[in-house]
């Protein structure tokens, strides 16, 4: 039997698309396991699923001043060291990176042990731990057109997104059901990302009761993030996290308010579900959401809403613009033949994996 490591964390943006090749993988013949953080986010998102896991020393990858910069660069060395004794334990015939922090050490020690990298980057330009990756790998797979000059052009491949197909899945009826939505109100869909987003969340309760006028509201506010004083309000539903559910959840809703992380707006886009993006700004980001944001406003995919121009007023315009026009950004959506990622990247990987 082959086998594969796979790689990528610190959000759910870099493990998402790697359990969307796990059935694909093993119906190819390929024995999983992934490397990931010690008592991580995607150490948590994996544990409902058979595949081997492996925590291993992290340092995060910063732009800017921290005391952790002088630290870090150690805990990274102590992670090629943990990587590598895992890689010489499986010996893979391959080894997939989604990036993240996480990755950067799991391929410097496969270039060491001579073990095949294909990485892929989901956004319009690279990330930090990828550009990192590039030299040591041996294929890139991006998302998109426009990301193939940014790498060289003997190691890129377009393939898309891997796309969970468990998230074309949902049942409408059951997804109301989760909520107790008893009308048949529109329904807006409000999401911060995979730890949640402070600001969307105070602005959107600022504003809920104008937002309820027009219809039904599912938040997923993050770990933490839930406002007991909401609780039992009728047409809000409020969620941490949702895992098994989301896609009932996704069917449920007509419109999506996001943050513009690459994974969420390719699955938009893959649901046909129109969106008004709130992108990180570039004080708290390489602003790779603006930049995809961006694209989905140009394609006609998208409403954008810049997190400076975020007020509860402007949040509840933007809403009801979305939803009356909200037809209009279907017919765009379903003019776009949308790539099957999760094909193209296992065929990129069974072309490098070593025999």
């Amino acid at each position: 039997m082959k086998k594969i490591i796979l790689t990528g964390g610190g959000t759910a943006g870099h493990v998402t698309p790697n359990i969307a090749l796990f059935d694909s993988l093993k119906k190819a013949g390929y024995d999983i396991a992934y490397i990931g953080g010690k008592n991580s986010m995607e150490q948590s998102l994996l544990k409902n699923y058979k595949v081997r896991y492996y925590g291993i020393s992290t340092g995060k990858l910063r732009r800017y001043f921290d005391v952790k910069n002088f630290t870090d660069p150690f805990r990274i060395l102590k992670g090629v060291k943990d990587a590598l004794l895992v890689i010489r334990k499986e010996n893979p015939n391959v080894i997939f990176s989604k990036g993240g922090f996480v990755g950067v050490p799991v391929v410097f020690a496969a270039k060491i042990a001579k073990v095949p990298v294909v990485i892929h980057e989901s956004d319009l330009t690279p990330g930090l731990a990828n550009k990192l990756s590039v030299p040591l790998s041996d294929a890139v797979c991006v998302s998109f057109d426009q990301t193939e000059s940014k790498f060289p052009r003997s190691k890129v491949f377009v393939t898309g997104t891997p796309i969970r197909q468990s998230i074309k899945s949902g049942d409408k009826s059951k997804g109301l059901k989760i909520c107790d939505f008893k009308d048949e109100k529109p329904v807006v869909l409000v999401i911060g990302g995979s730890s949640g987003s402070m600001k969307i969340n105070q602005m959107l309760r600022s504003a809920i009761d104008k937002i309820l006028c027009l219809g039904n509201i599912i938040h997923i506010c993050g770990k933490g993030n839930v406002d007991e004083s909401l609780a039992g309000k009728k047409g809000y539903a409020q969620f941490e996290y949702v895992t098994d559910d989301l896609a009932h959840l996704f069917a449920a809703s007509d419109i999506v308010v996001s943050r513009a992380g690459a994974n969420a707006i390719n699955e938009f886009l893959e649901l046909k579900k129109p969106s008004l993006l709130i992108p990180l700004g570039s004080s708290a980001s390489r602003g790779d959401q603006i930049l995809n944001a961006r694209f989905f406003l140009e394609k006609g995919y998208s409403k954008v809403l810049y997190e400076n121009d975020l007020t509860p007023d402007e949040l509840n315009i933007q809403i009801i613009d979305l939803m009356a026009n909200r037809k209009n950004y279907i017919l765009k959506m379903e003019q776009t033949a949308v790539s099957d990622g999760v094909s193209k990247v296992l065929n990129v990987i069974e072309k490098f994996a070593k025999d």
